[in-house]
């Protein structure tokens, strides 16, 4: 059975991408750590939509869980089409200060895992001349972000794999694709340990001023552009203005722009 495989799916940008595909009768497997929340969506999904959703509860962070995953797969007798490589996970404040294990284990599941499960599937659909993989990274991923330090270095390998990926890609038509969200709303802050003065200090509160998406909106651009076969897409207009303006700044005047800020408020 031919299935859309999308990684950190319980909540947020990830289940909103497949409630989209969902509405287009993909057939899904979806992926994170919360069996319950999963197991509620794929019933939903497939009693609305009337696909067949099925969910592996994985944890990402922790080694190896990318194998398991792509063997649970072939054990279900599962062909993956297209891989969304969304989970992924933030931190927050002065790198010394926090818990070296959280920050191993963001590497883990921001880059690792990703690489892993990229590497697992891309053979197939190497084998079968189609497919299609899309890699999730951030706005984090343009600059150099003092106090978010591992996070948004992590996302900068993000972009860079996958542009990179893309043209490795292209004779064996399988597409890969770059969604680089902005601030966007859900519980991202919360898991990172951003709810409040961190937050607060970083401008990524959800109240702020900094330009703010729901996840529906993110996952209507990521299908927009995927409609359109593009490689690359910002979502949300400010964002990508944003990003074209940072790439005429050196990486020095932003980071340092970044860490006066913080440490002023």
């Amino acid at each position: 059975m031919k299935v859309i495989l999308i990684t950190g799916a319980s909540g947020g940008i990830g289940e909103a991408i497949a409630q989209k595909f969902a509405e287009r009768k993909h057939n899904l497997l979806l992926v994170a750590r919360n069996a319950e929340k999963l197991g509620t969506l794929c019933k939903q999904m497939t009693e609305k939509y009337g696909i067949k959703a099925q969910f592996i509860t994985a944890d990402l962070a922790k080694s190896g869980t990318a194998e398991q995953v792509f063997t649970e797969t072939k054990h279900r007798g599962l062909d993956v089409e297209m891989l969304i490589n969304n989970a992924g996970i933030g931190s927050g404040g002065e790198f010394s200060e926090l818990a070296l294990k959280s920050e191993l284990e963001m590497l883990q599941l921001n880059i690792s895992s990703l690489v892993a499960l990229t590497h697992l599937f891309l053979q197939e659909m190497k084998a079968r001349n189609r497919g299609t993989i899309i890699n999730v990274a951030s706005m984090a991923s343009f600059v150099p972000i003092p106090y978010m330090a591992t996070y948004s270095a992590s996302k900068v390998f993000v972009r860079h794999f996958t542009q990179a990926l893309t043209q490795e890609c292209k004779p064996y038509k399988v597409h890969v694709m770059l969604l680089c969200p902005g601030l966007t709303k859900t519980n991202f802050n919360s898991a990172a340990g951003m709810d409040g003065e961190v937050g607060w200090r970083l401008n990524a509160e959800y109240n702020g001023s900094t330009p703010l998406q729901t996840p529906e909106q993110v996952a209507e651009e990521l299908l927009i552009a995927l409609d359109k076969s593009k490689h690359y897409i910002v979502s949300g207009r400010m964002n990508r203005m944003a990003s074209r303006l940072t790439a005429l700044l050196p990486n020095a005047f932003i980071a340092k722009s970044f860490a006066k800020s913080y440490m002023k408020k």
